[in-house]
């Protein structure tokens, strides 16, 4: 069982950085401001949806007209982020044929990307399957109520219990994970989640 990610690892990080402290909700508000504002948007099949912008659409926008769409100090994170990407500092193709630790080095050295977004990045884009070595406060909130029904159950338990059961595979296992958590919660309200995500 593969995972297979239809995204750039450009689009990808807009996305991580918009769920950077926000809750699901928030970060849903800002991102359909931003396609709204950047995207284009196609139609098919009586469906309309919107593709992201490229990097180099941003060139011209100022810090001031993305904060103007709510995003707050994300607007920083993404005009950098997106004149690396535009000027070839970060090139997509190269990064996903990295060795993990190379990818992950480099990955860090973006304005805005921390260790859960390097790790995040990793698994999708790069398909590398890992041992887990990091879980985010929000995470750490879900996994407690999920795995052991509490409310706060410490990393470094979780951690050690998720490698211990998947290995160099726990990457892969976290990632059905979530799927099966929000596909069971789109068809039947899960409340303890929908307080978390507020979506």
């Amino acid at each position: 069982m593969r995972d297979s990610s239809a995204n750039s690892i450009y689009e990808l990080l807009v996305i991580a950085i918009l769920l950077q402290n926000a809750t699901v909700r928030r970060t849903v508000q800002m991102m359909n401001a931003l396609l709204e504002a950047f995207g284009t948007k196609v139609s098919f099949d009586s469906k309309s949806l919107f593709a992201m912008w490229r990097p180099e659409d941003l060139d011209h926008v100022s810090d001031e007209e993305l904060r103007a769409l709510k995003v707050g100090y994300r607007a920083r994170f993404l005009k950098r982020l997106s004149d690396d990407f535009a000027r070839g500092t970060v090139n997509d193709l190269e990064l996903r044929t990295l060795d993990p630790d190379s990818a992950r080095k480099k990955l860090l050295r973006l304005y805005g990307v921390g260790p859960e977004t390097a790790r995040i990045l990793l698994y999708p884009a790069c398909h590398r399957y890992a041992r887990l070595d990091h879980i985010a406060p929000w995470q750490q909130k879900i996994y407690s109520r999920l795995l052991y029904n509490k409310t706060l159950v410490p990393v470094r338990k979780i951690l050690g219990d998720l490698n211990q059961r998947y290995g160099d595979y726990a990457s892969v296992a976290i990632d059905y994970v979530w799927e099966d958590l929000f596909w069971r919660h789109s068809r039947k309200p899960i409340p303890w989640l929908q307080k978390e995500i507020r979506l």
